[in-house]
């Protein structure tokens, strides 16, 4: 069993913020998880072995993540959505329990007309209406709303570099 992504809101200390030559290193890294050090050290000017040590920084701060992004559609999951749930109660808890659903990929508390967002990703809509079912089954969850991917316009990972 593979270990979850770390989860972090901004601290009372406030946001990292990142020189540029962090940035770049960032940039090198998204758009190849996989770049040697010395290749990164060559494009942004810097050893490998500085290279090295900011990327473990950068790691234990919690600013970035290394891992592989997999596409839903290649390995038969053609059903993507976005579950907006009303409920009442303690928030926290029902997101800990939304977030124990295994194919529950993404959990976030929200202000507006719903309270919770979450994502799936499906085998197909009887799929789907499977984890609907277990999403209404937890005791404070009044109601839900669901929004069908129809398809992927644009999806970036670039936070916080540009």
């Amino acid at each position: 069993m593979t270990t979850p992504p770390k989860v972090r809101s901004a601290g009372k200390s406030g946001p990292v913020v990142l020189d540029d030559i962090s940035k770049q290193i960032v940039e090198q890294l998204q758009m190849d998880g996989r770049k040697p050090y010395a290749a990164i050290g060559k494009a942004v000017g810097l050893s490998e072995a500085a290279v090295r040590q900011r990327v473990q920084r950068l790691l234990d701060q919690g600013v970035m993540q290394i891992v592989a992004v997999t596409d839903p559609l290649t390995l038969g999951f053609p059903r993507q959505a976005m579950i907006g749930v009303k409920c009442e109660g303690d928030l926290d808890i029902v997101a800990q329990e939304l977030s124990s659903i295994e194919e529950i990929n993404y959990v976030v508390l929200t202000a507006g007309s719903v309270d919770i967002m979450v994502e799936v990703v499906c085998e197909g809509d009887s799929h789907l209406l499977e984890i609907l079912g277990k999403i209404r089954a937890i005791p404070t969850v009044r109601a839900t709303e669901t929004f069908v991917y129809l398809k992927l316009q644009k999806q970036t990972y670039t936070w916080g570099t540009r």
